[in-house]
């Protein structure tokens, strides 16, 4: 495939529009990981729009899906998503609805202080949910939360982590 953008792909700017997301529990569910009791990006809108930059694009029709690569850079309301590499997936029923990024490589999603990384993200647009995987870090304000991985629900705004859990709790400064 070429390296320029296909015009199909241009000509459909519904393609990246609905709300940021990611899953990579598949069919596993909530159960069994530890809520760190930290509400995450709290009140994002999963409905905005989802805008993109990168040094390359890659439409792959036969596999309902768009590469994006190079400084990799998606924003959807004040959520940011910052990878080297993410595959988007769609569906492609007249309106090329999208399902799934997955992004890799020194990934990091922030919204203003709230940042989170890891090695893979995985943003569900149906479940409303980020799963950060592999060197994962939650830092909100003076706090800090490592670990294998982190679930953030955007709907409720909860987090969960799993594997060996530890962090930093800020504590109030007395004068």
């Amino acid at each position: 495939m070429s390296s320029r953008p296909s015009r199909r792909f241009l000509s459909h700017s519904g393609l990246l529009r609905a709300g940021l997301a990611a899953a990579l529990l598949g069919a596993g569910t909530l159960a069994g990981l530890q809520q760190t009791g930290a509400q995450v990006f709290p009140g994002h809108n999963t409905n905005a729009p989802v805008d993109y930059a990168a040094d390359r694009i890659e439409l792959q029709d036969r596999q309902d899906r768009v590469v994006l690569s190079g400084n990799v850079d998606i924003r959807q309301a004040e959520l940011r998503l910052r990878a080297a590499r993410t595959i988007v997936n769609f569906t492609d029923a007249g309106s090329l609805s999208i399902q799934r990024i997955t992004a890799t490589g020194g990934v990091t999603v922030n919204r203003g202080t709230e940042v989170a990384t890891g090695d893979v993200a995985i943003y569900d647009f149906n479940r409303r949910i980020i799963t950060m995987v592999g060197n994962a870090t939650l830092k909100r304000g003076g706090d800090t939360l490592r670990g294998n991985r982190f679930v953030i629900d955007l709907n409720s705004g909860v987090s969960a982590a799993e594997g060996r859990v530890s962090g930093t709790f800020s504590v109030p400064k007395k004068n």
